[in-house]
C-alpha cells in the first residue's frame, strides 16, 4: 500500500479539486442547453420535436454509463478510464459546437453523455478514499457543492452565453475546464492498491439488457408528457421494454458470476435505504426546480434571468451550509440527525412555495428558495456518508455508479411527475373556476362590468362583449395554473417531509468497510 501509485502520496485538497472541476461542468451539461434549444432550432432549421433530442440523447446515453462506471474502472484502471471519459467529454464539446447539422449534434451529444456519464461515481469514489473517514461529511460537501450547484447555475449561464455570444459557446466553454482536468488527473490522480486490472469478462446480457431498459426509461421520462404519456403508442412500447428490460437485467446481475453492476451491495441496509431517500429526494428537488421558473415565466412575467436569479438564494444557502454539515459530523454529530432536518426543513420550504399567489413579489418568492438550499445542504452530504458507510472499500465504484444513477432517475421521475401533476391540476381547476362564470353569477356580473369599463377609458377598440370575455378567460387561466402550482408545491412537501420516517433505518458505521484505517 505504499507504492508510488498510492493516493495518499498527494494532497487530498488537490485530488478533490481535480474530480470536481470536469463533475461541475458535465453535470451542468444536463441543464445548460436547455435555454438554448430555441436558439438551436431556428440554427439547425429544426423542428420543436427534433431539437429536444439534442437534451434526450445525452441523457439516454449519461443514464446508461453512470451504473456500470465501476465495472469499467476495474477492466481499464481507474485513472486510465477517467482521462479517457475527459477526453471524449471534451472533444464531443469540440463537435457539438461546431455541428454544421442537428443529426452531427445529436451524435456529439450522445458521445458527450458517454464520456461525462463516468465522471459523477468517479468523482465520489475518489473523494470518499481519498480523505479518512472522520472527514467524508467534509468530502461529501465539496462533491455536494457541485452536484447541486451546477444545475441550478446551468440555465442562467446557459441563457447568459446564448444571449451575449452565441449557442455554440455552450458547449465551447468545456474546452479549457476539460483540458485542465487532463492535465490534473495526469499528475494527482493514481490508482488505489487494490484496483488490480480484470479480464476482460463482459456481462454481455447484463450491459445489453441495461443498455434497453435505462434507454427506453429515460425516453420516456423525457418525451412522456409532450407525447400525451399512455395516449401514445410510442411511450406504451418503450415503457414495456423498458419494464421488461429491466427485470431481466435484476435477475441476470443476481446469477451471474461476474455482473456489471453488482446488486448485491443492496444487502446492506444503509445503502438500501439511502438510495431511496436520494431518490426520492431528488425527485422532490428537481421537480421543484423546474416548476419554479415556470410559475415565474408564465404567471408572473419574469425574464429565463431573473428567474435563474431566483434560484440563487437557493445555491448560495447550499453552498455555505454544506461545509458546515461536513464540519458537524467530524465533531461526531450522527449523520442520521442532520438528514431528518435537512429533509424538514426541505418540507418546510416545498410548503412554503404552495402557498405562492399571483401577488407574490421576489423576496416573497426567493425566501422559500432559500429555506430550501439550507435544508439540501443538510441533506446531501450526511445522507451520502451515512449511505456509504458501511460499503467494502472494493465495492465503492460500483457503489458510487449505483447511487447517482438513482439520483439522476430520481430527478427525471421528479420532472416528469411535476409537469404532469401540473397540467392535470390546471385542467381540474380550470373546469371548476369556470362553473361560476355565468351572468346568474354577482360576482362576476361585478367584474365582468369592471372590465368593459376599464376598456371603454383606456382601449376603445376592444370594448366589447368578445373584449371583456378575453380578458375574463385570460384570467380564469391564471387563476386555475396558480392553483396547480400549488397542489403540485404542496404534494412534493408531504412526499418530502414522508423520508424523514426513513432516517431510524440507517444503521450504525461498522469497524470494517470503508471505515478501516488501511484506506487511508
Amino acid at each position: 500500500m505504499n507504492g508510488p501509485s498510492e493516493p495518499p502520496l498527494v494532497n487530498k485538497w488537490l485530488v478533490a479539486l481535480t474530480v470536481m472541476l470536469p463533475t461541475f461542468i458535465e453535470v451542468m451539461d444536463t441543464s445548460v442547453v436547455n435555454v438554448s434549444l430555441p436558439h438551436i432550432q431556428g440554427s439547425l432549421n429544426a423542428g420543436l420535436d427534433e431539437v429536444t433530442w439534442v437534451l434526450t440523447s445525452y441523457l439516454v446515453s449519461n443514464a446508461v454509463i453512470i451504473p456500470i462506471t465501476g465495472w469499467l474502472a476495474g477492466v481499464f484502471g481507474r485513472k486510465r478510464y477517467l482521462m479517457f471519459s475527459l477526453v471524449v467529454f471534451t472533444l464531443s464539446s469540440l463537435l457539438c459546437g461546431a455541428a454544421p447539422s442537428l443529426e452531427v449534434l445529436i451524435i456529439a451529444r450522445i458521445l458527450q453523455g458517454l464520456g461525462g456519464g463516468g465522471l459523477q461515481p468517479l468523482s465520489q469514489a475518489i473523494l470518499l478514499e481519498s480523505f479518512p473517514p472522520r472527514e467524508h461529511g467534509i468530502a461529501m460537501a465539496a462533491f455536494g457543492m457541485g452536484v447541486v450547484m451546477a444545475p441550478i447555475l446551468g440555465p442562467v449561464l446557459g441563457g447568459w452565453i446564448t444571449d451575449n455570444w452565441s449557442w455554440r459557446w455552450v458547449f465551447y466553454i468545456n474546452l479549457p475546464a476539460g483540458i485542465l482536468a487532463v492535465s490534473m488527473a495526469a499528475l494527482f490522480i493514481h490508482d488505489p492498491g487494490y484496483i488490480r486490472r480484470r479480464q476482460l469478462k463482459i456481462d454481455k446480457w447484463g450491459l445489453l439488457l441495461l443498455t434497453v431498459g435505462l434507454g427506453c426509461l429515460q425516453i420516456v421520462l423525457d418525451k412522456g408528457e409532450r407525447e400525451d404519456w399512455f395516449n401514445s403508442n410510442l411511450i406504451v412500447t418503450l415503457s414495456v421494454l423498458s419494464f421488461v428490460a429491466l427485470v431481466g437485467f435484476v435477475i441476470v446481475e443476481l446469477k451471474t458470476e461476474n455482473p456489471v453492476v453488482n446488486l448485491r451491495v443492496f444487502k446492506d441496509r444503509s445503502f438500501a435505504t439511502g438510495n431511496v431517500i436520494m431518490f426520492a429526494g431528488f425527485f422532490c428537488l428537481f421537480g421543484s426546480i423546474v416548476l419554479l421558473p415556470l410559475y415565474l415565466q408564465q404567471l408572473m412575467g419574469y425574464t429565463a434571468f431573473w428567474a435563474g436569479l431566483v434560484l440563487g438564494p437557493g445555491g448560495i444557502a447550499s453552498f455555505l451550509i454544506m461545509p458546515v454539515a461536513g464540519v458537524l459530523m467530524k465533531k461526531g454529530i450522527n449523520p442520521r440527525n442532520l438528514l431528518a432536518a435537512g429533509l424538514t426543513i426541505t418540507a418546510c420550504s416545498l410548503w412554503l412555495m404552495s402557498g405562492f399567489n399571483l401577488e407574490a413579489g421576489f423576496l416573497a418568492v426567493s425566501w422559500p428558495r432559500f429555506v430550501q438550499g439550507m435544508g439540501l445542504g443538510l441533506f446531501f452530504v450526511p445522507l451520502s456518508a451515512a449511505t456509504y458507510a458501511n460499503i467494502p472499500r472494493e465495492e465503492t465504484g460500483n457503489a458510487s455508479g449505483v447511487f447517482n444513477l438513482l439520483r439522476n432517475l430520481g430527478g427525471s421521475f421528479g420532472v416528469a411527475f411535476s409537469t404532469t401533476v401540473l397540467a392535470q391540476r390546471s385542467q381540474m381547476h380550470q373546469t371548476y373556476l369556470s362553473e361560476n362564470i355565468t351572468p346568474y353569477n354577482p360576482a362576476f356580473q361585478e367584474f365582468y362590468n369592471r372590465i368593459c369599463q376599464w376598456l371603454q377609458a383606456h382601449q376603445p377598440q376592444a370594448a366589447c362583449p368578445e373584449g371583456g370575455l378575453a380578458i375574463v378567460y385570460r384570467e380564469v387561466m391564471r387563476q386555475a395554473s396558480m392553483l396547480a402550482f400549488n397542489d403540485t408545491f404542496f404534494l412534493l412537501a408531504v412526499v418530502t417531509f414522508a423520508l424523514v420516517f426513513l432516517t431510524p433505518v440507517f444503521r450504525r458505521p461498522k469497524k470494517t468497510g470503508m471505515q478501516a484505517e488501511g484506506m487511508h
